[in-house]
């Protein structure tokens, strides 16, 4: 029994929240003259970015070193930053095949996030009472690929990896779940990813 799937962790961010239309940072993106793709660069992979997912900076401290990448004056940076996150929307199909999965077995979320995502998990989104345990690295001071916040997950979950499947959007993010001995799945889609857990939590 030890070994049968007892539990389905998620990736929030790419998975169960996305973007839905690139348009509004296109369009910032060429009146800066910006490649497409590179403002999401510099706002994710930037230092202070870097520092939020470890719990180490704000979300304001992140948008004031965007503007100042970017040479931008604060009203515009202010746009920018609503701009920015305009599209991104709750995957309303997929948040329903989780909550019906939890009569099943154990939900849980391990997401790379800055320090206000549980906060709008929990009021903007309302999705965070789907989820236990919600691990957000900025909590707990760790990002994927990093095993460690897996291994956190896990013991917060109290099962072992071989009872765990973790579906995430990064290769890198599921490979290093994997080589624990969680069960993996990559997103492509709603589709395909619901119909893989499905057939892990079935084997149960």
């Amino acid at each position: 029994m030890s070994g049968l799937v007892r539990a389905v962790f998620w990736d929030l961010g790419g998975v169960i929240l996305r973007t839905r239309d690139q348009a509004p940072r296109r369009a910032w993106e060429d009146r800066l003259g910006l490649a497409h793709g590179e403002l999401a660069r510099i706002v994710f992979d930037g230092p202070a970015s870097q520092r939020a997912l470890l719990g180490q900076a704000t979300a304001d401290e992140v948008w004031r070193s965007v503007g100042d990448t970017l040479g931008l004056a604060p009203a515009d940076r202010e746009r920018l930053r609503s701009d920015f996150f305009s599209t991104d929307e709750v995957d309303q199909e997929l948040m329903a095949f989780i909550r019906r999965l939890r009569s099943r077995v154990q939900v849980g979320l391990i997401s790379n996030a800055w320090s206000e995502v549980r906060g709008l998990a929990e009021t903007r989104w309302s999705i965070a009472d789907a989820f236990d345990p919600l691990v957000l690295s900025a909590e707990a001071g760790l990002v994927k690929p990093d095993t460690r916040i897996y291994l956190l997950a896990l013991q917060r979950a109290r099962l072992a990896p071989a009872q765990a499947v973790f579906v995430d959007d990064f290769v890198e993010n599921v490979e290093a779940a994997e080589s624990l001995g969680i069960q993996p799945v990559l997103f492509r889609s709603t589709l395909q990813a619901t119909a893989e857990v499905k057939a892990w939590v079935d084997q149960a």
